[in-house]
């Protein structure tokens, strides 16, 4: 008898795109049993224990979108509000053969910590994909991973680039993100924002916190985050948001700080 979790890689091997006979060399299950899963004859133990979400995630109606049998996004971790953050900023999903999606983060080379965690997150939304990480001619890091799945766990998809378009967080998101908004913030910042050193007049220095964004519905989003949060920001048109007082700084310190 095969575990559950090899039935569960090779379904997610499939939802991948890859075909028959390399998920069969890849788990070591022969090919006739990896048709007879992927078709949707799944071993009876493996049904009645059901994942976070994908296939066997459920016993309802599969899902119009990816095809999954179903999906319980409450049960998402933490992660997915930081990867969320991160995508909204500065990521993107794309079409591809089978009707496989991937979602791509671009992240500056200069930060590793950062294409790390990045990777991380990625990896614990889709823990049976694989994160790639690549670096382009353009000297940033590219995080990527397939999976039919990504357009229903980031709505926000969509043709046209995100400032063109409306964007707006589901039910089920606005309540992962009540959660930790602070993890949304880091997400968002570290994407699309910076910590750096404001100077004035008569020497003064202080460090300040600053997200920019030509989508008025993600400055929206920011904002609202800040809100929960209790942190006072200003704007400057138009596409700058700042969290400057002092308090609201360290605060944004403990779970943010300077990109590495």
């Amino acid at each position: 008898m095969h575990s559950r979790e090899t039935v569960a890689r090779a379904l997610r091997l499939e939802e991948a795109g890859l075909n028959h006979s390399e998920i069969s060399r890849r788990t070591g299950v022969s090919r006739p049993t990896i048709r007879e899963w992927c078709s949707g004859n799944l071993p009876h133990s493996y049904r009645h224990k059901p994942l976070l979400y994908g296939r066997g995630a459920g016993h309802g109606p599969s899902c119009r979108r990816c095809g999954s049998d179903g999906h319980r996004f409450e049960g998402l971790s933490t992660s997915y509000v930081y990867l969320l953050g991160l995508y909204l900023g500065d990521g993107c999903i794309s079409r591809g053969a089978r009707d496989v999606f991937r979602l791509r983060i671009a992240l500056d080379k200069k930060y590793p910590e950062i294409i790390e965690e990045c990777a991380a997150a990625m990896q614990a939304v889709v823990p049976w994909n694989k994160v790639h990480k690549q670096l382009t001619p353009k000297s940033y890091v590219e995080v990527h991973a397939y999976s039919k799945s990504w357009p229903c766990l980031l709505p926000q998809h969509g043709p046209g680039k995100k400032h063109e378009r409306k964007i707006a967080l589901t039910g089920w998101q606005q309540e992962l993100v009540d959660l930790a908004p602070g993890l949304l913030l880091r997400g968002l910042i570290q994407s699309d924002g910076c910590r750096f050193i404001n100077t004035g007049s008569g020497g003064w220095r202080a460090p300040r916190y600053s997200f920019s964004n030509l989508s008025i519905d993600i400055k929206r989003i920011f904002c609202e985050a800040c809100d929960q949060l209790g942190f006072h920001w200003t704007t400057a048109p138009p596409k700058s948001i700042y969290v400057s007082r002092k308090a609201d700084v360290a605060k944004l310190d403990e779970f943010v700080g300077p990109k590495r």
